[in-house]
C-alpha cells in the first residue's frame, strides 16, 4: 500500500466551509487525507482589530501543532493574502516551512499557481467582501498582471456570515461576472460555498470557475507529490492544471525543493 500524504490546512476559527468541502473534494481518494489546525479570524476588514488576526505568531503556533502530525504539506487556508499581499503570503510561506520542515502554501498563493497553470491573463472576481478589502485585491492582482473583467461582492465583514449565502446566490454572482468573458473567474473565500457548483458553472459557462477551497486542496495535492488529475468531477483545474509541480512565483523554498528548483 503506497504511504497516505497528509494536507494540512491552517483555517480561520470561524469558518464552517472549508472542512466539509475539503474532505467532499478528496473523498474518491483513500490514500490523501486532511487535516486542520485553527486560529480566531471572525471579521475580514480593514480595522486595526481585524488586521491583527493574521499576525504570523498564531497562525505559526497553529502550523507547528499541524506538524505534529508529520504532514507533507501545510497551507493557509485563507485569502488575507490577496488584499495584504502576495509578499505577506511568501513570507509567512518562508516561515511556515522553516519551523515545520514541509512544503507550505496559502490560498493566494494557490490561485496565483492556478492561474499559471490554466495561462489566465483577465479573471471575474466573486466574493463576500467589503468594498474596502475588494478594492485591494483588485489592486494586488492587477501588480501581478491579471486584469479583473468584473467583479461582485456583497459587502459583508463577515467571517461567520459568509457561509450562511446560499449556493444560487453565489452562482449568480457568478453568471454575472461571466458576462465579461474572462479566462477564468475566481470564488475568493474558503467559507464562501462555491466549491460543488464551480464544476457544473464551468460547464454552462464555457470558463473555468476557480473555488478557492478546491484550488487550495490542487496546489496542496501537488506540493504533496500527489497528482491533482486523480481528483475527479470537481472541476477543470484537476484536469488541466498539470500533473507535475512547476516552479511558480508563489513557492517557498521546500516547495521549490520539491518541484526540483
Amino acid at each position: 500500500m503506497a504511504p497516505r500524504l497528509k494536507l494540512g490546512l491552517l483555517t480561520p476559527s470561524s469558518n464552517t466551509i472549508m472542512e466539509p468541502q475539503s474532505a467532499a473534494v478528496l473523498a474518491g481518494l483513500d490514500h490523501v487525507s486532511v487535516h486542520f489546525g485553527r486560529f480566531r479570524v471572525t471579521e475580514i476588514s480593514m480595522s486595526g482589530d481585524a488586521l491583527g488576526q493574521f499576525k504570523f505568531g498564531p497562525q505559526l503556533a497553529a502550523a507547528e501543532l499541524l506538524a505534529d502530525a508529520r504532514m507533507d504539506v501545510i497551507a493557509w487556508g485563507g485569502t488575507s493574502g490577496s488584499w495584504l499581499g502576495r509578499d505577506n503570503d511568501e513570507e509567512l510561506v518562508r516561515q511556515i516551512e522553516a519551523r515545520c520542515g514541509v512544503p507550505s502554501t496559502t490560498s493566494t498563493l494557490a490561485l496565483f499557481a492556478a492561474f499559471e497553470a490554466l495561462d489566465v491573463q483577465s479573471y471575474g472576481l466573486v466574493t463576500p467582501y467589503l468594498t474596502e478589502i475588494q478594492e485591494p485585491i483588485l489592486k494586488n492582482f492587477a501588480a501581478e498582471g491579471y486584469s479583473c473583467t468584473g467583479d461582485r461582492r456583497l459587502e459583508d465583514p463577515g467571517n461567520y456570515s459568509f457561509a450562511e449565502y446560499g449556493e444560487e446566490q453565489i452562482a449568480d454572482m457568478v453568471r454575472e461576472v461571466a458576462e465579461g468573458k474572462p479566462d477564468a473567474i475566481a470564488i475568493q473565500c474558503t467559507n464562501f460555498n462555491g466549491t460543488r457548483i464551480a464544476p457544473a458553472l464551468e460547464e454552462e459557462l464555457g470558463i473555468p470557475v476557480l473555488d478557492s477551497v478546491a484550488f487550495t486542496i490542487w496546489h496542496c495535492m501537488k506540493l504533496a507529490g500527489a497528482d491533482p488529475r486523480q481528483v475527479e468531477g470537481w472541476g477543470r483545474l484537476f484536469r488541466d492544471g498539470g500533473a507535475l509541480l512547476a516552479p511558480s512565483r508563489g513557492s517557498g523554498t521546500a516547495a521549490a525543493e520539491a518541484a526540483g528548483g
